[in-house]
């Protein structure tokens, strides 16, 4: 905290203008986040995802999470972040990420802050798709083989909150709704609210009709764990309690703690305009770390002078990394991991093979229908689904776009189209999530089978043969846009050979998540330079870097090749 504290102070000093949204009057939260590193890895966890706004986000990346403070100092001082030929523009100084290796007591643990915009609360969804992506790739939790196996072994997803904003955004209801949802659950995140009793400058009886800004979590039966952030070693208990609690439960936990806001919503603020009671009361207060130092020095377990050298030397340090500023290149570690290897797209269209074996193709198409013995396809689905499909495969015309998306086969010049059956078996994973996506909403579908006389589900692409690897997830949802898409965005990060699609329900229905869209996926890589109102690199929105392709496809051929293109693009 008390490094945290002086980061805060070096930056006023030297970075005056810069809105650093410091952690001040919140420094407490590092103990949470010591004590949650500290001692995961008692409970197996190999894998951390941490989703968190503006406030202490510096603090945290740079004290904490091993990002280095030279390349942040560069970047307040307005110099390339990116070295020369990488593509992008870049992000705002609260939008920074990190990802390492920590070492504790208790074991090794990798440790990912994911981007974010500025639009609160918008990762959450993101990062718990990434925790979810990461058991797949692990093979753990709910995609174990081992019987034993629990959901959320392994891998754990943290969400800092701010109390406006977690009251106030509806995607934090949306988020928390898919917690025990099959194919979307993580076996309990751990949610930590900064609550500093004020959101930019509207008090709790604005921002929210409830007592406390957590009470939204009661209606999920969630426990809160209420802690007083001028008491470092209670947000430390409260810490272990929420980590055992989701150890044996598996189901999320929130901690409440409350705090206070030292500056403005930015250090270039006013606060007392809005709230000069509460500002005057804060201003006569000591800072958490301070009053905590004074307890442990009357407990005799510090000295004035330990303090003192603590902060001088932590001073030192960062004196070293903003002397560096000139002299430090920039680096680009965004094609790291599942991604190393990947290039950036050209701004160029490009062309690759995508076609197939048809013979392949045919036996994909035979699988995608077959059920095993005992099993009752629906009698109407049976004669127009599956026989109808087996009969198209063998006179070679008529594919629909149902038959398209999961395996079969239409002949486009000399080459063959498929789609999901034919990905499965060369190795790669595949996921369609969205309302009704099993059926699909017109019923053409029909990825997911019912059995007619026990419900039973059977997917039968996830059974072509006994030697694939790549599996076929069918994630039907609950009746949200925003928070889905953000959890597929999130899902798709995690590694390259994997095809991930949403499917919006009907119609337009994707603009619900139009948030997701405009600040993850149409912004990735690229920034908007300049607003309408003339401040630059405030938010991501635009460029000239590809981002996305829009195609319009008109024939079930180009559906089966603009899928398989998805993933067998070109390193």
């Amino acid at each position: 905290m008390l490094k945290c504290e002086n980061f805060d102070h070096f930056l006023a000093l030297k970075f005056p203008t810069v809105k650093r949204y410091g952690s001040e009057g919140a420094e407490a939260m590092y103990g949470f986040f010591s004590e949650l590193f500290d001692t995961a890895p008692e409970n197996d966890v190999k894998q951390i995802f941490v989703g968190i706004a503006h406030r202490g986000r510096l603090n945290l990346l740079a004290e904490m999470m091993q990002f280095p403070v030279v390349q942040m100092f560069r970047k307040m001082r307005g110099k390339p972040e990116f070295p020369d030929g990488v593509q992008g523009s870049g992000d705002v100084l609260s939008h920074l990420t990190s990802s390492f290796d920590h070492q504790s007591p208790e074991g090794s643990v990798h440790i990912t802050m994911l981007p974010n915009p500025s639009h609160l609360e918008a990762v959450n969804p993101v990062v718990m798709g990434k925790a979810r992506a990461r058991a797949r790739t692990l093979g753990v939790g709910d995609y174990s083989t081992d019987r034993a196996a629990r959901t959320g072994d392994g891998v754990l997803a943290v969400l800092v909150h701010g109390d406006g904003a977690f009251t106030g955004q509806g995607i934090v209801w949306e988020s928390i709704s898919l917690s025990q949802v099959p194919h979307f659950r993580l076996g309990g995140t751990i949610h930590l609210v900064t609550n500093n009793q004020i959101a930019f400058t509207a008090e709790a009886h604005v921002g929210r009709s409830t007592l406390h800004c957590t009470d939204i979590a009661k209606a999920f039966q969630y426990p809160v764990i209420h802690v007083n952030g001028d008491h470092p070693e209670d947000v430390v208990k409260a810490t272990r309690l929420a980590l055992a609690y989701r150890e044996k439960f598996r189901k999320d936990v929130f901690i409440n703690m409350v705090c206070f806001r030292k500056w403005g919503h930015n250090e270039l603020d006013d606060p007392s305009f809005t709230q000069p009671i509460m500002y005057r009361v804060i201003e006569s207060r000591e800072s958490v770390p301070r009053q905590y130092a004074d307890e442990l020095i009357h407990q005799g377990l510090l000295t004035e002078d330990d303090v003192k050298s603590e902060k001088e030397a932590h001073t030192a340090k960062m004196m070293e990394s903003f002397r560096a500023i000139d002299s430090t290149p920039p680096v680009a570690k965004h094609l790291e991991g599942n991604w190393r290897g990947f290039a950036q797209a050209p701004p160029e269209v490009q062309k690759w093979d995508t076609g197939c074996d048809v013979q392949l193709l045919k036996y994909v198409g035979a699988a995608s229908v077959a059920v095993p013995e005992g099993f009752t396809v629906h009698p109407h689905l049976q004669k127009t689904h599956c026989e109808a499909r087996i009969q198209k495969l063998v006179a070679g015309e008529g594919i629909d776009w149902g038959t398209a998306e999961v395996s079969e086969y239409y002949r486009l010049t000399s080459e063959c189209a498929l789609a999901f059956g034919s990905l499965l078996l060369e190795g790669n994973d595949v996921r369609i999530s969205g309302q009704d996506v099993g059926r699909a909403t017109f019923s053409f579908r029909h990825a997911m089978l019912v059995d007619n006389n026990s419900d039973v589900t059977h997917i039968p692409l996830n059974f072509i043969n006994d030697q694939q690897t790549g599996q076929l997830e069918i994630a039907n949802n609950i009746l949200s846009e925003e928070a889905i898409l953000g959890f597929e965005f999130g899902y798709s990060l995690d590694h390259p050979r994997r095809l991930c699609v949403w499917e919006a329900q009907f119609g337009d229905f994707f603009n619900g998540a139009q948030i997701i869209i405009d600040t993850f996926l149409a912004s990735a890589e690229s920034e908007f330079l300049q607003l309408c109102d003339s401040r630059e690199d405030q938010v991501p929105v635009d460029g000239e870097n590809v981002n996305m392709r829009v195609a319009n496809p008109t024939t079930a051929a180009q559906y089966f090749h603009l899928l398989r293109r998805q993933v067998w693009f070109p390193k």
